[in-house]
């Protein structure tokens, strides 16, 4: 099964580790993109209209930095989780 959420990261990022140890708390799958790693993803978190990390995408929802708008994706994730298991 494919992740349906991704964490724009680097190593050294502190909001980066607090939004993925979040994440595997809620039991959500995640890819890792290391901007620091590969300018692809850089230039894919530019798209988003962003320059820094970390940013979290999961469907049609994007958000920047370690916040409460962290609960949407979240949401969304638990939400598709749900709907694969009934299907």
């Amino acid at each position: 099964m494919q992740k349906q959420v991704i964490v724009y990261t680097t190593n050294d990022c502190i909001e980066c580790t607090m939004v993925k140890k979040v994440l595997e708390e809620e039991g959500i799958a995640f890819e890792i993109r290391n901007v620091a790693a590969d300018p692809e993803f850089q230039k894919q978190v530019e798209e988003y209209g962003f320059l820094g990390v970390p940013v979290t995408v999961a469907g049609s929802h994007v958000v920047k930095g370690f916040n409460n708008e962290l609960k949407t994706i979240i949401d969304f994730a638990k939400s598709t989780i749900n709907n694969e298991e009934k299907s």
